[in-house]
């Protein structure tokens, strides 16, 4: 016999002395008792965001706790260890994010993490982020975000298919931004939709008909980035079941139409300075040259983060914008009757919504408005923090800031100025997302997962010949 194989260890995908919290355990098996919970997901997502569980029954919680539930991520895209001989990974609900579903009770929904051969999974989105998280920490920091959803929903005639808005009429002029009546239309979703918003306890404060016809926008308190990462993924789950349940479709698609407003997904991030307990963006009492230089009253942290986040821009914009369609989305008008609102352009500004990024005077943070509702935004927040933590390590400068409309500049005079285009393709994106080494500490292995998927991804659609494309250009010569 073979002494080497008699002798080797089981692997396990969790660590040996892997413990639960029991009170936490107890305390969680109370409620779902108490509460009438039949199922339970201890969920994680892939490379897009979306999220994968197996279902438990709640009699399953303690094993489900430990790491039973094991996954061969290799079968899903852009997750890694693909092949048939690869171990699997675990996933360990985090017990303190319990939430139950509001549309349907009888679940429980954890967020959790990968584990494999006894660590947290490297490719794993969320541990991605806990370890940027973890180096702000260390910095004396927390990092803080808050995110601006929209997203379209239609009704669906079951037996055609066709889709039509939410409100009975469509809305007939320039923009339906704010309109009433196109809101008030909406309530059969919109109603249910907001109602598990508040039941969730996130904050809920505002909600509108925005720029598309039958797009809406949710808006939140912010949170730390982890748990904002988590409500964002949770809500465009929410949004799907609750609109099936009154017979309609959500979409996150960034730009369902040439015509129409884009899907944005703005980040507004801050960093909290620990040891104060305060908004390390808030200016300091007695000011700082760049108020002094740029007329911004922001911190001296705030225009460095800033700076970090300019620097790797293009990089970026592969994570906050990471399909193909996202960049049929940055454009100033195109075929829409008025600018799209989109930003184009890598620069920052007061309250300049035509820039990528801008320091808003109602709130001190950063907003960066190239992120769409496609995001994976736990990949997008560790990206930005890094960024953003760069800049403050080196004293980077943000550079004048631009306060004018730059819609109406050409692009040669765009171009004299200095200023930079965001990347016009999901290819350019990529391109500069493997050229970026910082992508590369934040991301390890999974920068090159990630690269390979989107290339793929670009590559097919790209490469596909549509039918109006042959309507228009078979007989064009």
């Amino acid at each position: 016999m073979n002494s080497s194989v008699s002798e080797a260890k089981p692997i396990f995908a969790v660590p040996d002395n892997f413990q639960v919290d029991e009170s936490k355990l107890a305390a969680v098996e109370s409620r779902l008792k108490s509460e009438g919970i039949q199922y339970l997901l201890s969920t994680y997502v892939d490379i897009h965001g979306a999220p994968k569980a197996k279902v438990n029954p709640a009699s399953a919680l303690s094993k489900m706790a430990k790491g039973s539930e094991l996954f061969t991520v290799g079968a899903m895209e852009g997750m890694g260890l693909v092949g048939p001989q690869e171990d699997e990974c675990a996933a360990v609900p985090d017990l303190d994010t319990m939430l139950v579903c509001p549309w349907d009770k009888r679940f429980a929904y954890f967020f959790g993490d990968l584990y494999y051969h006894g660590a947290p999974y490297a490719n794993d989105s969320r541990q991605i982020l806990k370890r940027q998280m973890d180096r702000a920490t260390s910095l004396g920091y927390t990092f803080n975000l808050g995110v601006e959803p929209e997203f379209y929903v239609f009704r669906e005639d079951p037996e055609t298919g066709k889709r039509t808005g939410m409100s009975t009429h469509r809305y007939r002029g320039v923009c339906p931004a704010y309109d009433v009546s196109q809101a008030l239309g909406a309530m059969d979703f919109l109603e249910p939709f907001t109602q598990c918003l508040e039941e969730l306890g996130w904050g809920l404060y505002s909600f509108d008909q925005e720029g598309g016809h039958s797009q809406f926008e949710f808006d939140c308190d912010y949170a730390d980035a982890l748990t904002m990462s988590d409500r964002l993924v949770f809500l465009r789950l929410m949004a799907k079941k609750v609109a099936e349940s009154v017979g309609c479709v959500a979409t996150f698609l960034p730009k369902p139409f040439a015509d129409d407003f884009r899907s944005g997904c703005h980040f507004n991030m801050s960093l909290k300075n620990n040891a104060e307990n305060a908004n390390a963006f808030a200016p300091e009492p007695e000011g700082n040259p760049f108020i002094e230089k740029y007329g911004i009253p922001m911190s001296k942290t705030a225009y460095h983060f800033a700076a970090g986040v300019l620097k790797h821009a293009a990089a970026i914009t592969a994570v906050t914008s990471p399909t193909y369609n996202s960049y049929q989305g940055f454009i100033a008008q195109g075929e829409m009757l008025d600018v799209s609102w989109a930003p184009v352009l890598v620069a920052y500004g007061r309250n300049n919504r035509s820039a990528m990024m801008r320091m808003p005077l109602s709130r001190h943070c950063l907003e960066n408005r190239a992120p769409d509702m496609s995001v994976n935004p736990y990949l997008a927040s560790a990206f930005h923090l890094a960024a953003g933590l760069e800049g403050i390590e080196q004293e980077l400068d943000p550079g004048e800031p631009i306060n004018t409309n730059l819609y109406q500049l050409s692009k040669r005079e765009i171009r004299k100025s200095g200023v930079e285009f965001l990347p016009a393709t999901l290819c350019h994106a990529i391109e500069a997302l493997d050229e970026d080494e910082l992508a590369g500490e934040v991301f390890g292995e999974m920068k090159e997962i990630y690269i390979r998927q989107k290339t793929s991804e670009w590559e097919r659609d790209f490469y596909t010949i549509h039918p109006d494309q042959l309507d228009r250009m078979l007989t064009f010569l």
